[in-house]
């Protein structure tokens, strides 16, 4: 009897079974990602088109190299507020004495608003913050826990939570980067200094950074003769990186465009799947 047939029927089935769990599923799931609805509107949104034509720049001269865009975040804990007493204060301070007895009750219940809410425990496991919210829902108080996301990265002040996929939904190709000879740029747009201190660092590393690594950028940068009156994008250079008497150092468009893309960089907003920490009470 001819088992060819079979055979190759059998091979056929599992390939196709193969490229179906492998390939086309997951390409269902992830090709159809829809933005994030939220209270202001969607999560991300396009990039403007300086922006947009920075981040071709930025994927040509090969940043990506040397810098990450992708915040990680090592592990997470709770704080717990109190933003409301009630209006049965001894209970409620009784309630507070027991589930943080290191602080002042009288004056945490007496101060506790929706404006200034008062913290009561830090850096607690989910289990424990929930019961405190508990215990004080119970005696009539209003609470709430706070989710703090922790890591080397988030401590550095490079983001307020994980990076997450929905942070890449316009960008192609994805810039995640596996090296950080210099900082993670995920979150760039959020600690950007002015941009004349940017076309600075972009033109020679050394002029902001002493010691920087980063190569020199100065092909994204033209020197000319000074016109009538200076370019108000000329840099402010001196010492050695001034250049000849009468000319003027500008940037070229490239150097714009990948200025702005720098600055679109923003990856903060709290999402389902990656709560931001909130932003710090004044």
């Amino acid at each position: 009897m001819n088992h060819g047939p079979l055979i190759f029927l059998g091979i056929l089935v599992t390939f196709v079974m193969s490229w179906w769990g492998l390939i086309f599923a997951p390409q269902m799931q992830i090709g159809v990602q829809q933005n994030a609805s939220l209270v202001d509107g969607i999560y991300p949104r396009p990039r403007a088109g300086l922006a947009e034509q920075g981040h071709h720049v930025y994927v040509a001269n090969g940043c990506v190299q040397c810098h990450s865009q992708q915040v990680r975040q090592e592990s997470y804990t709770f704080d717990v507020v109190l933003t409301a007493p009630g209006t049965n204060n001894e209970i409620v301070i009784r309630a507070l004495g027991k589930i943080a007895p290191g602080i002042n009750a009288g004056a945490v219940a007496a101060a506790a608003t929706d404006q200034k809410p008062q913290t009561i425990l830090t850096n607690v496991p989910q289990g424990v913050a929930d019961d405190a919210q508990a215990r004080l829902k119970k005696a009539g108080a209003t609470a709430k826990t706070l989710f703090i996301p922790l890591g080397v990265d988030i401590a550095r002040g490079w983001g307020s939570r994980l990076t997450v996929a929905a942070d890449y939904l316009y960008d192609q190709p994805v810039q995640v980067g596996h090296s950080r000879l210099g900082p993670d740029l995920a979150n760039y747009g959020q600690r950007a200094p002015s941009t004349k201190l940017i076309l600075e660092h972009l033109y020679d590393p050394r002029l902001t950074m002493d010691k920087s690594l980063m190569p020199a950028h100065r092909y994204l940068f033209e020197t000319k003769p000074v016109g009538k009156k200076s370019s108000p994008d000329a840099l402010a250079l001196t010492g050695k990186f001034a250049p000849p008497a009468g000319h003027e150092v500008v940037p070229k468009p490239e150097a714009l465009q990948l200025v702005a893309y720098l600055q679109s960089l923003r990856a903060s907003t709290s999402l389902f799947e990656a709560p931001a920490s909130p932003a710090p009470q004044p």
